[in-house]
């Protein structure tokens, strides 16, 4: 596990601008009722993700067990611990969606971005995920990139959306 003096040189901690973000963060919310979750939630918003240094450093700071903000870091989907695409691509899994044909969509992103559900391109440009349901049965299958909910999404229209989220080159942006 990285502790407070073996920070990676890419994590926010260790870069001045960020670090400052994430000192104003704890500085401001941390006599707040239920501050942990205000801290963590106001990081999530600033930085994008909640690295395991920030999170030893945010309990450090706040004089609470290191498992406490762990804890909710990893109880609570909406926070991430790596850092995330400019862009996010979702496949619904829902039954409808399922059935009309996600699986074989996400075949087909997964050639065209090169990563897996779950993963970020290597310039950060694109994330890919997977969801059970967005709502929107009757458009089955679905696909969300960023807010956009895109429906009845057919194989032949899955390379526009996904482009754009690329650069003119194809490569992801």
């Amino acid at each position: 596990m990285e502790t407070l003096d073996n920070i990676p040189v890419n994590d926010p901690l260790a870069l001045p601008e960020k670090k400052a973000i994430i000192d104003k963060v704890l500085q401001d919310n941390r006599h707040l009722p239920g501050g942990t979750m205000v801290i963590l939630n106001e990081l999530q918003n600033r930085i994008g993700y909640i690295s395991t240094p920030m999170q030893n450093y945010v309990a450090k700071q706040l004089r609470v067990p290191v498992s406490a903000v762990h804890g909710v870091v990893s109880f609570y989907s909406f926070f991430t611990t790596e850092p995330r695409g400019k862009h996010t691509v979702k496949f619904c899994l829902g039954t409808a969606c399922y059935v009309g044909g996600t699986p074989k969509l996400i075949d087909q992103a997964k050639q065209i971005l090169g990563i897996q559900p779950g993963e970020t391109t290597k310039d950060y440009a694109v994330t890919m995920e997977v969801c059970r349901c967005v709502g929107a049965c009757s458009q089955a299958p679905v696909v969300v990139v960023d807010e956009e909910v895109n429906g009845r999404v057919q194989s032949k229209a899955l390379p526009p959306l996904l482009h754009k989220c690329l650069n003119p080159s194809g490569e992801a942006a």
